[in-house]
């Protein structure tokens, strides 16, 4: 009787702790903060780079409309002008900093011909913060087909940037680990063709 008496004590005692235990919710919370923190933070993360990249994509296509606007209001144009411009493109990307962008004008001229040719007039370029001459004259070219039209000038402007993610950027002064060592960064590119606004072509007498 009282081996049996004490199976039942101990049996009472183990589903009275089973009980307990089952009701007993003081870490529910905690648990289920370690559960979901994380997915949260991810989620915050994704949608905070999401909105930047496209901000920062808007700005690239933003730099190449504007730069080609202020060239084509110009009768004749010089170099340091041009360069000019391409600064002032240049700083509508802040306060993006993670890399530089690059931009390049190019002059087109379509000649008048039977089979017109398609060539550079003055091309300079801005890459790293450093402006210098990017197509040599006359060297060909091509524009779409819809504004190869014979006897006619083009401003091409090309934006490019190479978008780094913050959650995958690192300082150069460190090296660069988890996804910054698997992604080099997000293409962006846009080009705008305008033409001339207050002359029939734009020269740069010392490009």
């Amino acid at each position: 009787m009282s081996f049996c008496a004490g199976a039942r004590s101990m049996l009472e005692r183990w589903q009275s702790c089973t009980r307990a235990l089952v009701g007993d919710k003081r870490g529910v919370a905690a648990i289920e903060f370690a559960i979901i923190a994380p997915l949260l933070l991810s989620l915050y993360f994704v949608t905070m780079e999401v909105s930047q990249g496209i901000e920062t994509n808007k700005k690239v296509s933003r730099v190449g409309s504007m730069v080609a606007d202020l060239v084509t209001q110009q009768q004749t144009i010089k170099k340091s002008e041009i360069d000019a411009i391409m600064k002032i493109g240049e700083s509508i990307l802040q306060p993006y900093n993670r890399s530089v962008g690059k931009i390049v004008i190019t002059a087109i001229e379509i000649t008048d011909e039977a089979t017109p040719k398609v060539k550079v007039v003055w091309s300079r370029k801005l890459v790293n913060g450093v402006a210098s001459v990017d197509a040599p004259k006359e060297a060909p070219t091509t524009v779409p087909a819809a504004l190869k039209i014979k006897g006619t000038f083009l401003i091409r402007v090309k934006s490019d940037l190479e978008y780094k993610p913050v959650i995958t950027w690192a300082a150069e002064s460190k090296p660069a680990l988890g996804l910054a060592a698997a992604f080099d960064g997000i293409s962006m590119s846009e080009t705008y063709y305008l033409r001339p606004r207050m002359s029939q072509s734009i020269p740069c007498s010392d490009c």
